[in-house]
């Protein structure tokens, strides 16, 4: 028979633990540590507690937040998880202190931080400054768009929601008409039970949100989707998908990816231009800079920020902005052969491409008739005045039906085969600066494709370690105010980790 060694479970073990010794210098523990106890004021907290006198201790908000920041930056999101890293991982003890917050204390701590997450943000930027980690000549600006805690089943108009309120209602009547026809066995109508049960709380659920809210209305007075979990989140396009989340923004400076401003919106990219380059300016304030801090500096983001709002609001805050319209590359010589090889077909075996339709310049004016001719010898007369796009003001005129029924030139002419007419959209009068011509001359210089090349190794690595590094691949709260929160402490800890590896009077 073989003989093993003993290995008694119930034998008591003492183990003696440093706690100051596992934060070790160089490490991102230590960093977090050595930030929160001596370069960030947290007295900010202490309006929020009321127990001077009565009532038990609190855990102090030092102890949480380096729990916090040391948990983002290990990937761990959720508040559970983070309570089980504090009585399991030594780490999590020693920043703790060898307390063991539970997840509620953790989840309301986050949540309830809208006060103090910016003072905590711009020290932690006053230490990068300090340390010479900011450039403070170029600047990138991008989005992450990130699902959050809703689920996008639960999306649509309030006509939409109406509609799936009846339907619930309608399969619930069946079900209860159904259960009254029939003698089933006990667990068999007990199964039934939990279906009306969560059939009838799905319908209050809708009746409930119909009565307490109104439609979401977006531009030009459009309803756009509500949400039942969380009606600040909004259905926006991605990389993967449709999702039901926000837009998460960050501004980054150049030299070491530092984060200047972070925020979330639940809007799409070229409307929160102007909202953070305002943020991010008070943030610098906070810091000790000059207000016209971004005067004069360079300002990249990609083609979703393209609009005549956007190039005005830079040219008013004197920004050398590098924006580039969606159809940049097209004009852009290095692209020439990017569709070569599109669908596995060399341009040879492609079919014909459609010719070219009729432009402006193939059109004749006629000033006694004040119409146009068009190359079939047909008139094409004004039959709308001023009409305004963008910054642009244009006189359409139009040929009649009939002209272009039959004529022989109607695939050159028309873009659409179904058209019923060839319109013109003739320009009388620009209101403001062409920025957007001014912009397109400007990316497309040689110059101007460098700068803009630099755009993608400054802010995209970000948004690589956070999703990726820092396992960021949704939003776990609800509501705009709480996921803000989220993102900022996720770019403080990116900041930390810069701080890390270029602050060298810290990690000493």
């Amino acid at each position: 028979m073989p003989r093993y060694k003993p290995y008694p479970h119930n034998q008591i073990i003492m183990i003696p633990v440093s706690l100051q010794e596992q934060l070790e210098p160089g490490t991102l523990e230590y960093t977090i540590h050595e930030l929160v106890e001596e370069h960030i004021d947290l007295s900010i907290f202490e309006a929020r507690y009321q127990n001077d006198y009565t009532g038990a201790k609190a855990i102090n908000p030092k102890v949480l937040l380096k729990v916090i920041l040391f948990a983002y930056a290990r990937g761990l999101v959720t508040s559970r998880k983070i309570e089980r890293a504090c009585r399991e991982n030594i780490l999590f003890m020693a920043l703790s202190g060898g307390f063991h917050p539970d997840h509620s204390t953790i989840a309301h701590f986050v949540s309830s931080m809208q006060n103090e997450i910016e003072p905590i943000f711009c020290n932690i930027l006053l230490v990068c400054e300090e340390l010479d980690l900011l450039g403070s000549t170029h600047f990138s600006l991008d989005g992450l768009k990130l699902p959050s805690n809703a689920s996008k089943e639960w999306s649509g108009s309030f006509q939409e929601l109406k509609h799936k309120r009846d339907k619930l209602q309608e399969k619930l009547k069946h079900q209860i008409a159904q259960h009254i026809r029939q003698d089933s066995a006990p667990s068999e109508k007990k199964r039934r039970q939990r279906q009306r049960d969560r059939l009838a709380r799905k319908v209050e659920r809708l009746n409930a949100f119909l009565q307490e809210n109104e439609p979401k209305m977006g531009k030009g007075s459009k309803e756009i989707q509500s949400n039942l979990t969380d009606n600040e989140s909004a259905k926006m396009p991605s990389s993967h998908g449709v999702i039901q989340g926000y837009n998460a923004q960050a501004l980054v400076d150049d030299k070491h990816q530092i984060i200047l401003h972070a925020e979330a919106f639940s809007s799409q990219d070229h409307e929160n231009l102007a909202p953070m380059l305002k943020a991010a300016q008070k943030n610098v304030v906070e810091i000790g800079k000059r207000p016209d801090y971004f005067e004069g500096k360079t300002l990249t983001a990609d083609s979703n920020y393209f609009s005549h709002v956007n190039l005005a609001f830079c040219e008013e805050q004197r920004l050398n902005a590098y924006i580039p319209d969606v159809q940049f590359r097209q004009r852009d010589p290095r692209f020439a052969d990017q569709l070569r090889f599109k669908d596995g077909l060399h341009p040879r075996q492609r079919i014909t491409p459609k010719p070219i339709t009729f432009s402006l310049s193939d059109f004749s004016f006629n000033e006694e008739l004040h119409a146009y001719r068009c190359p079939h010898n047909k008139l094409l007369r004004r039959g709308a005045r001023s009409q305004i796009n963008r910054y642009r003001v244009y006189d359409i005129y139009r040929a009649r039906p009939q002209d272009c029924a039959d004529c022989p030139m109607r695939s050159r002419c028309l873009a659409k085969p179904d058209a019923r007419y060839r319109s013109l959209s003739v320009e009388v009068e620009s209101r403001y600066p062409d920025l957007i011509d001014t912009m397109k001359l400007k990316i497309d210089s040689p110059s101007g494709r460098e700068i803009y090349a630099k755009r993608l190794a400054i802010v995209e690595p970000v948004f690589a370690n956070i999703r990726v590094h820092k396992r960021l691949d949704r939003f776990t709260l609800r509501k705009k105010r709480k996921i803000d929160i989220q993102w900022k402490l996720f770019a403080l800890v990116h900041n930390i980790g810069k701080i890390l590896h270029y602050g060298s009077k810290l990690s000493s």
